[in-house]
Formats: structure tokens, C-alpha cells, sequence
């Protein structure tokens, strides 16, 4: 009996309803001390002079660290994590100094008080399509070209039946995790410990050592629970090595939680981003061409270039093709990885466009996206491991009751709600990554050890999962055990691609230990029987397709049309994810993209202040999220889909998708209720009540 697929709960629920699960400063240490922060209230300059009189004459302060007298730290890629040895002001926000005290609020008081100098200089921290500043990377994101081009995309625009020319924005977006950016640090001799808040303790094992000039084997970080990440979390961030030379300082452990709002500066955020989209289509309603431009913001000290438009690469055929990125360098925050980065953005860019062609071309938005099929990768020419991005629709169509839609706008009502409805495609590299991972076998019970990290995705119970059905053993006689860098190095929770290398590499040892023992007849020595093995090699051998998740995504909206308010009762997702590992924890992860689609849309929006150059709105009274209040019927449903050229399992990540062209089906759906169409996010009621009927 397979277990594989079954809804089957999180292993460490109980521990997580009661209160048992320990976070990153939950672990208990004795004799902890407390690290609070010290935030540059300008957003460009030097730091002159650090006075810490006050703040050292404070009961309880053990030490403050300032430029003056910060350790030295070593060269490494990611500027930010140089902290502020240099003195350098890149953006507002940026930690400049740090108290270490007895108590956490005495080290916030003292923080207060330590009075920092600056010389400052002008800032530059708006995004614009004219920056004079703007560049070509070299690569974006996850190392994908910066450009691509194919045919002739200015004179298929010319002779196109109908075209689409516009341009879309995204406001900068912060990732929120429940649990703030958190580290526990102490020192045993030589050795750091780390308990981290972090999506993948190797990276943050590597970068630590590389900061303070260690070797990577004199530090072990551990993540056994993590209280969300979205991406936030992926790499290293400040708080991590501040924590490893604070504690050595002051010779005994330490904690720092990062608050709520420093999240909004010092941990990453999805950078703005000004899309032009062109389309050109024949009478027919088929692309001839595609050109997605991007202009985007990277910071001064560590260069992210997020992969906009690459989701535009894969989606639709189109024989003229055209992608670019432009980055401005600003005094601004680092932008890091949020949910699907690239794919999310571009999606919403790129759905609207079609639906807009779709109005042009009298033709339904279903159908359109159904004409453009490809039948090989548009931009590649390879074949695709399986893509069943018409099933989608087809299947979302019919559920949603799509069949009879009346494509004009603002034409139904009902009272005082204009009623619309939208859709969108959706699409996302599935991806698998090197992993080791080990199991062991001893009196009958088999243990399973991964350095896997669970985010609360329920990736602890997936790789059981796997386990116990490679094994071929009674679920009870299995254990895993994750979150720990001892554990062999493994890829980061973050790409969607956490189960697919994970669970490859649990296959794989777990396959091996089953054979070892078949051959034995199943006798075990008396020391026992382990096997460790990683996938680099099996990786390197698959054969040249393009594997990608694929989705639709249905919305009905209603728009008040006295007051603009938006509403949305239905949201519904169908997906073609390979094979789902477990039932109940694959619905979580998509419904939670969908509703992180829908906030998107609605509600999200870092808004910066040109004068200070930092987020107006760093904390969650004003930044909004969408809460449950915001989700009433909302439905996730996936397909049958095997798949013989993914990974052992036949998966697809189920982390991303869900987000991706979720918001552009609700901008759609208002469009089709008000007849208002909003190229930039959020939807604010002042852009659709001087048009409302």
C-alpha cells in the first residue's frame, strides 16, 4: 500500500497546534543575550561617528558594535552581508551599529540611544523608464539571458490584424513571513551555532564562514522549524553573521530577531517593475508577435536582476519574439526572490495583454490562449516533458461555468454589484536541483536524514512519504529527520523545486539501502546498515526537455458601483503538476499562491517615500495583505498528469504556480465587470470610480 498522494496530516502538526515546535529563538540556551539592531536614517552617505557613551551606561548593555569597532569580516559576493564595517550607507534602513544586552529591552533602549553621524549625499531611489542609469545585466536571475530575440518583431507588428501596445507596473511587494528573520548564535570553542531562520542551511553555512573566515566545517546551522519565507529567506541575510559576531564578542549566546518593520528594508522585497508588452496577432486571433521589455531596480551594494519577462519566453507561440531587462542601480533596499519572482510579475503583464488582444480580436480569452498553443518550447525548439496548459482550460472552463459568457463589459449587475468574470494562464519551470541524503536501517527501524528545510509547506511529511514507499515498509517504522546542515548539503526550499531534489535523493538512498538488503535476504549487521548517496549524476543525464507546471486560473469579481470596493466569491486554479505526493498539503501550497495572487492584486503595495528614500508603509497595519475575510469560495484542483521525465516521483512543485497569472485573472475579471481596464497594481478604488456607470 502506497502512501504517496495520500492527504495525509503534517508529521509535526501536534507539535505546531501546541506549541512545541521551537523556532529560530525559541531554542533553549542558557545565559542568552539579546542583539537589537541600529537602522541608517539616511538613504545615501558615510558614517562619520558612532557615539555609544549613553547607551554602554546603560544597565545590562554588554557591548556595541559600530564600524568603529566591528571585527573585520571578508570579502564575500553579497555586499549586504559585509554589515557595516565600511561605514557605507546604501539605502535607509541599512543596519549601521548593534547594541548586545542582558535583556531584549534593554537592548532596545540603548539602541535608542546610540547617536550615529553621517555625512550624507543625495539619493536616488525612484524607478523610471527613462532612468539615465539603466543597464544591461549580464544574466538574470537563476542565470537566464538577459535578452532574446527571434524573426523580425517591429515589422510582424507592423503587418499584425490587431496589436496590443501597454504598459504595466507593479508596485514593490514585501514577502511577510509569520516568522520574522531570526538567529540563536553561540560559540563552542571553534565552532558556531547557528539556529536560523532560513530556507536552506548550506547556503547559510557558506556564507557565515566565508564572512567571518572560517571553514564552512566549523559551522553548523540548524532550521528544524521555520515559520514561513517566500522566498525572503532563500539566502543569508544580515541578521545571521551579526549574530555570529556578536556572540563571540560577547562570549556567550545570543539572539536577534529582525521586527516586522526592518523586514521592510533589510531582508529583500519584489523590486517595481515597468513592463511594455507588445502584441501582434493575425485575424485568426494567432500571435505573429511577442515583445516584453522590462525596466526594474536593483541596489548599489549587491546587483538582483529578477527574470521578468522569461515566463513570456514559454507561454504562447509566436514566430517574432522579443525579451529584454533593464536595471537602475538605486539607493535603495537589495530586491530579492518573492514567490515565483519573474514568472509572478511577468504573468500579470503578459495575461493582460492577451485579454486586452482578446477584446480587440472579438474572441474569447479562453479560446485565444487555446489558438496559441505551442507545440514545442517557443523559445528552446525542445519538446516538453509533458504540457497541458489546454486541459487546464478546458477543465477550468467547465467547472467554472465559463460557456455562455457575454465578453462584453460593465453589462451585468446585480443591485449594486457590477459582476465580471477573468482568466488567465499560468506556467513554471519544474525544477529539480543536486541533493544528498542518507538512510539508515538498525533493529528494525529505518531513519531517513535529509538537510531538507520545511517552511510550512509540509515537506518534512512529503519526504516520508517517499521514503516509506521506497522502502517498502510499514509507515511506522520510518523516521526523517531535516533541517540540520550536518546532514549533507542540499538545495534551498525556494523554486519550487525543494521535493523534486529532496525526494530524488530520498528515493535514491532509500532504493539502494532496499537493494542492499534484498541481497541479504534482508539480514541487517549488528551495527547496522546505512547508505548516502547524491544526485549530481542522475541530473546531469536527463534528456534535453523543457519541464514546466502549467495552470489556469478563473475569477469572478464584484465592484460596488457606488463606492468601487472589489470583491472576489470565486476563485478557482486547475493545474497540471505531474504527480501530486500528498493531496492535503499540494492544496495548501496552491490555494495559498492563489490567495497571495488575489493580494497581489488588491491590496499589496510597498509605497516609497522620495524624501527619505524608504518604505512609507513598512508595517502590516498599512502595508495590506489579503486575510481570510478577503477568500470566500476559493477552489484548487489538479489533473492527472504522468510524466516519465521529471524525477523518480513524477512531480512538479506545487509552491509557485499558484501565484503565477492569479492576479492578472482578477484585473481581467474587473475589467470584464466595469469595463475599466488597470494596467497598474494594486487595483485602487480612485482608478475605477470616475468610470463606473
Amino acid at each position: 500500500m502506497t502512501v504517496v498522494g495520500e492527504p495525509i496530516a503534517r508529521l509535526e502538526a501536534a507539535e505546531k497546534v501546541t506549541g512545541a515546535a521551537r523556532y529560530a529563538v525559541d531554542h533553549p540556551v542558557d545565559d542568552v543575550a539579546y542583539v537589537w539592531p541600529v537602522q541608517a536614517t539616511i538613504a545615501k552617505g558615510r558614517v562619520t561617528a558612532v557615539d555609544a557613551t549613553a547607551a554602554r551606561a546603560l544597565p545590562g548593555v554588554l557591548a556595541v558594535l559600530s564600524p568603529e569597532n566591528l571585527p573585520t569580516v571578508h570579502e564575500v559576493d553579497d555586499g549586504e552581508l559585509l554589515l557595516f564595517q565600511r561605514g557605507e550607507v546604501h539605502y535607509r534602513g541599512q543596519f549601521v551599529a548593534a547594541v548586545v544586552a542582558e535583556t531584549l529591552e534593554q537592548a532596545r533602549e540603548a539602541s535608542t540611544l546610540v547617536r550615529v553621524s553621517y555625512a550624507e549625499e543625495p539619493h536616488d531611489v525612484v524607478l523610471r523608464p527613462d532612468h539615465p542609469g539603466l543597464y544591461a545585466p549580464e544574466t538574470v536571475n537563476a542565470g537566464f539571458p538577459t535578452d532574446t530575440e527571434q524573426g523580425d518583431v517591429e515589422g510582424a507588428l507592423a503587418a499584425a490584424a490587431a496589436t496590443v501596445d501597454a504598459t504595466y507596473r507593479t508596485p514593490g511587494q514585501h514577502n511577510n513571513p509569520m516568522e520574522p528573520h531570526a538567529t540563536t548564535a553561540w560559540w563552542e570553542g571553534d565552532t558556531l551555532h547557528l539556529i536560523d531562520a532560513t530556507q536552506g542551511t548550506t547556503g547559510v553555512r557558506q556564507a557565515v564562514a566565508q564572512v567571518l573566515g572560517i571553514d564552512p566545517e566549523q559551522v553548523r546551522v540548524r532550521a528544524p522549524h521555520v515559520g514561513g519565507g517566500f522566498g525572503a529567506k532563500g539566502s543569508a541575510r544580515p541578521n545571521a553573521p551579526l549574530a555570529a559576531i556578536a556572540a563571540r564578542l560577547v562570549g556567550r549566546p545570543v539572539r536577534l530577531a529582525v521586527t516586522r518593520q526592518m523586514m521592510f528594508s533589510v531582508v529583500g522585497y519584489r523590486t517595481p517593475t515597468i513592463q511594455r508588452v507588445r502584441l501582434g496577432a493575425d485575424g485568426d486571433g494567432r500571435l505573429t508577435a511577442i515583445s516584453h521589455d522590462v525596466v526594474e531596480q536593483t541596489s548599489t551594494v549587491f546587483e538582483f536582476a529578477e527574470q521578468t519577462a522569461t515566463y513570456t519566453r514559454h507561454a504562447y507561440a509566436a514566430p517574432h519574439r522579443r525579451t529584454s531587462h533593464r536595471l537602475a542601480r538605486l539607493d535603495v533596499p537589495t530586491p530579492r526572490w518573492m514567490r515565483a519572482p519573474g514568472e509572478c510579475p511577468g504573468s500579470f503583464a503578459l495575461e493582460s495583454a492577451m485579454d486586452e488582444l482578446a477584446v480587440a480580436l472579438a474572441l474569447d480569452p479562453v479560446e485565444l490562449r487555446i489558438r496559441n498553443e505551442p507545440a514545442l518550447d517557443p523559445e528552446s525548439g525542445d519538446p516538453y516533458s509533458s504540457r497541458n496548459l489546454v486541459a487546464c482550460l478546458r477543465e477550468g472552463a467547465a467547472r467554472f461555468g465559463w460557456s455562455g459568457r457575454d465578453p462584453r463589459p460593465a453589462l451585468r449587475r446585480e443591485g449594486r454589484w457590477l459582476v465580471g468574470t477573468g482568466v488567465a494562464s499560468a506556467a513554471y519551470p519544474a525544477m529539480a536541483r543536486p541533493s544528498h541524503a542518507a538512510v539508515g536501517v538498525q533493529g528494525g527501524r529505518y531513519a531517513v536524514r535529509v538537510n531538507a528545510t520545511d517552511i510550512g509547506t509540509g515537506a518534512r511529511t512529503v519526504l516520508w512519504q517517499i521514503a516509506v514507499d521506497s522502502l517498502g515498509v510499514p509507515a511506522e517504522q520510518v523516521t526523517i529527520d531535516i533541517g540540520d546542515s550536518t546532514l549533507g548539503d542540499a538545495p534551498v526550499a525556494g523554486g519550487s523545486a525543494g521535493s523534486a531534489s529532496w525526494g530524488w535523493a530520498v528515493h535514491k538512498a532509500c532504493t539502494r539501502l532496499r537493494e542492499q538488503l534484498s541481497r541479504t535476504e534482508g539480514a541487517v549487521p549488528p551495527g547496522g546498515l546505512e547508505v548516502t548517496v547524491d544526485t549530481t549524476d542522475e541530473l546531469a543525464a536527463r534528456k534535453p526537455f523543457e519541464r514546466l507546471a502549467f495552470g489556469a486560473h478563473f475569477v469572478e469579481v464584484r465592484v460596488d458601483a457606488v463606492t468601487g470596493e472589489v470583491r472576489v466569491p470565486r476563485m478557482l486554479g486547475v493545474f497540471a503538476v505531474g504527480r501530486v505526493l500528498n493531496a492535503r498539503t499540494a492544496r495548501s501550497q496552491l490555494i495559498g499562491g492563489m490567495t497571495m495572487g488575489l493580494s497581489m492584486a488588491l491590496h499589496e503595495e510597498g509605497r516609497v517615500d522620495p524624501r527619505f528614500g524608504d518604505f512609507a508603509n513598512a508595517d502590516l497595519a498599512s502595508y495590506h495583505v489579503s486575510a481570510c475575510a478577503d477568500v470566500q469560495d476559493i477552489e484548487a484542483v489538479w489533473l492527472d498528469e504522468p510524466d516519465p521525465y521529471l524525477n523518480p516521483m513524477g512531480s512538479k512543485g506545487v509552491g509557485e504556480i499558484g501565484i503565477v497569472g492569479s492576479a492578472a485573472a482578477v484585473v481581467n475579471a474587473v475589467h470584464h465587470a466595469t469595463g475599466v481596464r488597470v494596467r497598474e497594481l494594486p487595483v485602487h478604488v480612485e482608478d475605477l470610480l470616475p468610470s463606473l456607470p
